[in-house]
């Protein structure tokens, strides 16, 4: 193609658009027929592909890694993780069971749920993986609780509670040879149950914290439950129906706040289905927030009703067939192609916007309304055609890059804008022609404010060529947000909840996974990596057989030696009427007042305080009732809990579940490891060391630090070749048509200058490039090219810059961004970081182009002198 090839493609679309607007009717009822019929197909055919792993290419080496990974432990994919926070550690423990015990009762729909600690396994031998030390302090707290906990046994109520503590406090009064168990936190933890129940608020006692003799933090009241729900990735919630009827029952089962336990779904499938809805309503409300400011945009700067109906329809026609076109040329889309709406909004009606003003500057020249259509086309076709070609170039650039989720949606907004373009010279000819537009309204004032005399030209060039050196500099603090974490909206529940997490350091951390040959392999790899100074920890399957088992065999059997009889009682006495539940308080209160009357001792002030507390109840069974399940609901738990450990045993590799063993054993015998770091990864340079150094030890490595580094590379990488084929494919394409160096350097000077300010606003704004975002800078030189091509073809008609500046064509220009400007704004509205910075950048860049394009080409031309692109 050059200059003239240009002028015959010109004649040819002339004698298209001409024969378009003759043939109206024909062409506007196979258009109508064309929507419908892309639009049914979309409908019926669309699909969603959520799945994150698919945005880059299978073959990469770290993919195939990971890929063999997900194959040997396909139970770590797509899992909602159910984390559930209570009041106390009863309370959290009470409560996964009580879930998980529902949600196995539906495994077509939840499949599989792990609660790892209310394993049977883990409640036999739970107390061999405490250290030495803190078993032995727990043995010897039980063992002076032992008459308490036998009593407790047989009467777990309200009764049974005080008669407890009245023995308790009888054996005080029998000085230095009474009991050894410190009543202390007994006392006051049943009073701050008490005094919370007089006060309305939610309470229970935790019997956990009161046998250990710890105060239990925050994340140590957490529990977890692992479900691996059936998903289908056909629909566009995959994880929808698990997430809402899992909710559904935490609230049948009264699992909420109001009854002091919290249950927050994360994970994979969570955070996947949760950023999906993130997306869906961000571009869903982008879409039409990006169509009624375009619809403003064109109302007032077409000033012609007709023109704006007739432009929208030829839009709306484009953006049906290029989603029915998405459909059938992938099948689904991702969650970056679904922007391809938004952008073709926002680009498609430049086209519109440049034939509706060249059309009617014809018609105001005089040309009659038939005649007009093949004159505009002949004068503004060409610009069209390399327009549509520069923009997807832009798009298309992705195509032959590894980011396989970004590619998809070059290749579609880069085939839109040819559907745009061959939209806007069929059926916005044929749609004028049937509603011509009548005249244009009288402009004010006669020429242009822009035109540029030497001397303003040359102080124009000469801060344009400040700025640009400045924002260079500055462009150099642009970075790479490599976490996708931070693209993901932070107001959502799986977000919040895994931030949580990831800051307790308790789940979400990020590790390092290596397949070994076998556990031997493994364990030989574990002790090498392990002294790594960036490794905090290594764990494989070897690591759930407890260390010091006899000793601590021994610790359990004396704990059953005089534990095991109180506890082995069969006989329970009868729940107590409300009549007993007061003579019990009664036979307390004065055990309780006279122990408060003993100042100095430690006892003394919470008796006090108990006593107070349970005199404001004292008269009320219905009080006295709830106060009974607010002490005793998680007692019979934790008692059958300690009856269990007290039943530990010998523990090897063989003893250890077997669902646990499949979770670190692939089926081929393969073992897994895992690498914590002590450093927080939320830093690349503290990544960037812990996965260099433990890849230099296992090259083999895998896992999420690993993935979220060279994702991060692969897509900067993409990012660039992208950035350099559609540079090249934009200069090479500019020097065969223009052929002159001069004309190629006032389009691509200008497009450099917004492409360096975008950089820098980058930087000095902290909108770092993301997964999202990288598009910004092909698609720059795209669109900052086609105001170039529109500014300087027009020169061929208008040999000085002043003159360009007098016609239609920087109006066009300046609406043109305007609209793209709207719609791309409307994207950084929405909730989703990643889409919301895409709109950003995106309007960022627009603008500067088109400031650029305003301001800086206009000087440029008239410091170059007249010279237009020949003929």
């Amino acid at each position: 193609m050059n200059a003239s090839f240009l002028h015959r493609f010109e004649d040819w679309l002339a004698r298209w658009a001409g024969a378009a607007a003759r043939r109206a009717w024909v062409v506007v009822a196979l258009a109508s027929l064309a929507t419908v019929a892309a639009g049914a197909y979309f409908a019926a055919n669309v699909k969603i592909n959520t799945d994150t792993g698919d945005m880059l290419a299978d073959d990469l080496p770290f993919r195939k890694l990971s890929g063999d990974l997900s194959r040997s432990f396909p139970q770590f994919s797509d899992n909602i993780l159910v984390v559930i926070d209570g009041e106390t550690a009863d309370l959290a423990a009470d409560a996964a069971r009580t879930l998980a015990t529902e949600l196995r009762k539906r495994p077509e729909t939840f499949g599989r749920v792990v609660d790892r600690m209310d394993d049977p396994f883990f409640r036999k031998n739970g107390f061999l993986f405490l250290s030495v030390k803190e078993l032995s302090d727990l043995a010897d707290r039980l063992a002076a609780a032992q008459p308490f906990l036998g009593r407790l046994w047989r009467d777990p109520s309200l009764r049974g509670v005080f008669a407890m503590l009245d023995l308790a406090v009888a054996e005080i009064f029998k000085g230095p040879t009474g009991t050894p168990m410190d009543l202390v936190p007994t006392l006051d933890a049943v009073a701050a149950v008490a005094e919370a129940q007089n006060a309305g608020k939610f309470r229970h006692l935790s019997w956990q914290e009161l046998m250990t003799g710890k105060t239990v933090a925050p994340k140590d009241r957490r529990r977890f439950l692992l479900i691996q729900p059936k998903l289908d990735y056909e629909t566009l919630n995959p994880a929808a129906k698990a997430m809402r009827e899992l909710r559904g029952i935490a609230a049948g089962k009264n699992l909420d706040p109001a009854h002091g336990v919290r249950v927050r779904l994360t994970g994979s499938a969570a955070l996947s289905q949760e950023e999906l809805k993130s997306v869906e309503d961000g571009m869903g409300l982008a879409g039409m927030i990006s169509l009624a400011l375009v619809v403003g945009l064109l109302v007032v700067g077409l000033r012609s009703a007709r023109m704006t109906v007739a432009t929208l329809l030829t839009l709306v026609a484009g953006l049906v067939w290029t989603a029915g076109f998405s459909i059938f040329a992938f099948g689904s889309l991702n969650l970056i192609s679904v922007a391809f709406a938004v952008l073709f909004i926002g680009l498609g009606v430049d086209f519109g916007v440049h034939y509706c003003l060249r059309y009617r500057e014809e018609v105001a020249a005089g040309a009659p309304f038939a005649a007009a259509h093949p004159a505009t086309m002949r004068k503004i076709g060409g610009a069209l055609a390399l327009c549509a070609l520069t923009t997807a170039i832009g798009f298309y650039a992705f195509t032959p890059t590894d980011y396989v989720g970004l590619a998809q949606l070059g290749f579609i907004a880069g085939t839109g804008m040819f559907i745009a373009l061959f939209a806007s010279v069929t059926v916005l000819p044929a749609l004028l022609a049937l509603m011509p537009p009548g005249p244009a309204p009288a402009r004010p004032g006669g020429g242009s404010r822009l035109a540029f005399a030497p001397a303003r030209a040359r102080t124009v060039v000469a801060l344009a060529a400040a700025v640009g050196f400045l924002a260079a500099y500055a462009s150099l603090g642009a970075r790479f947000d490599f976490d996708p974490l931070n693209l993901k909206d932070p107001k959502t529940e799986s977000v919040r909840t895994l931030r949580d997490l990831m800051a307790d350091g308790q789940a979400g951390r990020y590790s390092i996974e290596v397949l070994e040959k076998d556990l031997a392999a493994a364990r030989a790899t574990a002790a090498r990596i392990e002294k790594i100074d960036v490794v905090d920890e290594v764990r494989s399957l070897a690591d759930f057989v407890p260390k010091d088992q006899d000793e601590k065999l021994a610790v359990v059997a004396d704990m059953a030696l005089f534990l095991a009889p109180s506890l082995s009682v069969a006989g329970r006495d009868p729940a107590p009427t409300d009549a007993e539940r007061r003579a019990a308080l009664d036979a307390l209160m004065p055990n309780l007042e006279r122990l408060g009357k003993m100042d100095g001792h430690p006892a003394a002030v919470p008796a006090r305080r108990l006593a107070k507390a349970l005199g404001r109840l004292a008269a009320d069974g219905a009080k006295l009732k709830e106060l009974e399940a607010r002490l005793v609901t998680a007692l019979p738990g934790r008692l059958r809990n300690l009856i269990e450990s007290l039943d530990a045993a010998p523990v090897d590799l063989d003893a250890l579940p077997e669902d646990l063993k499949r979770d670190y054993i692939a089926a081929d015998g393969r073992a897994r490891l895992e690498i914590y770091p002590k450093a927080n990864l939320g830093d690349r340079d503290a990544l960037i060391r812990f996965v260099e150094t433990v890849r230099a030890a296992v090259p083999h490595a895998t896992g999420t630090p690993v993935t979220l580094l060279e994702s991060g590379r692969a897509i900067v990488d993409s990012f660039v070749r992208a950035t350099l084929v559609a540079l090249a494919g934009i200069v090479v394409l500019l020097f065969f048509i223009l052929r002159r160096v001069r004309d190629v350097a006032l389009v691509l000077v200008p497009m450099a200058l917004a492409a360096t300010m975008t950089g820098a606003f980058s930087a000095v704004f902290d909108v770092p490039f993301n997964y999202a975002n990288v598009i910004v800078l092909p698609l720059l030189f795209g669109l900052s090219v086609d105001f170039g091509i529109h500014f300087v073809l027009r020169g061929r008609e208008a040999t000085a810059a002043a003159g360009v500046l007098s016609t239609s064509t920087p109006r066009a220009m300046t609406l043109s961004a305007l609209t793209t400007i709207g719609s791309f704004a409307s994207i950084a509205l929405s909730s989703h970081p990643g889409t919301a910075s895409m709109g950003i950048l995106l309007t960022v860049a627009v603008a500067l182009t088109l400031a650029s394009a305003l301001l800086v080409l206009p000087a440029l031309t008239a410091l170059a002198g007249p010279g237009g692109v020949g003929k």
